[in-house]
């Protein structure tokens, strides 16, 4: 239970401060769709904590993400009138999502997703 304001110390008064600048520079970084989610929170803890579900999502979240990404690893195909640049980056974006959801695939299966991903021209 929080102490009445007239009871705070000067620690106590510090570390009030130091919230609502940390809310501060945290409300100022958002634009409404998040900041609208996050603007009801009392303390910075709250807002990081809600920050992190908004970003990371649980392990549903997870999960579903990653069975996306996977699936589009997959699947993945050189799209006709794509250049090499543009397939590279295709695949490169995908790896990149994987490796965040911490799937990691070796550079020899990558190697041979691409290869095979290409036309036949």
């Amino acid at each position: 239970m929080e102490k009445p304001r007239e009871e705070w110390t000067a620690k106590d008064k510090r570390k009030a401060n130091l919230d609502k600048v940390a809310k501060d520079i945290l409300y100022k970084k958002f634009d409404k769709i998040p900041f609208s989610k996050i603007k009801m929170s009392r303390t910075t803890k709250e807002i990081w904590e809600k920050l992190i579900q908004l970003c990371e999502g649980n392990e549903q979240t997870k999960e579903n993400q990653l069975s996306v990404s996977v699936q589009k690893f997959d699947n993945i195909k050189m799209n006709t009138g794509e250049s090499m640049n543009e397939y590279d980056e295709r695949v490169s974006s995908i790896i990149n999502e994987l490796n965040a959801l911490e799937k990691v695939y070796s550079n020899k299966e990558v190697a041979l997703k691409v290869v095979r991903g290409l036309l036949k021209e």
